[in-house]
């Protein structure tokens, strides 16, 4: 594998680690929904705004998200919304998955 072909899977695995959180994926959900303010974000997961923060400080140096100040506020929404199209497949492979366990169990 050479260097271009390398960083290019290291930034897609960079996207994707981002993404490997169960709050995380709930944070993407909500966003896909509509920009919310981190402390709704710390209200609907139940943590502290420290972790919730943290989460989303990951996401955006993936640049899953963007945020915008507004006064003591800060908003973050989606930065690319196509990310749920992943999300997509990802359901996919689970119900495949489901789907395969049942055959076994018969």
């Amino acid at each position: 594998m050479n260097d271009k072909i390398k960083k290019q899977y290291e930034a897609r695995a960079k996207i994707i680690k981002a993404m490997a959180h169960p709050s995380r994926l709930f944070i993407i959900d909500e966003l896909a929904k509509g920009e919310h303010c981190v402390c709704e974000l710390r209200d609907m997961i139940g943590a502290d705004i420290s972790t919730v923060s943290k989460h989303l400080s990951v996401m955006k140096d993936a640049g899953i998200v963007e945020f915008e100040k507004r006064g003591l506020q800060v908003w973050y929404h989606l930065k690319v919304p196509c990310i749920l199209n992943f999300f997509g497949c990802v359901e996919d492979v689970m119900k495949t998955n489901a789907k395969m366990a049942k055959q076994v169990l018969k």
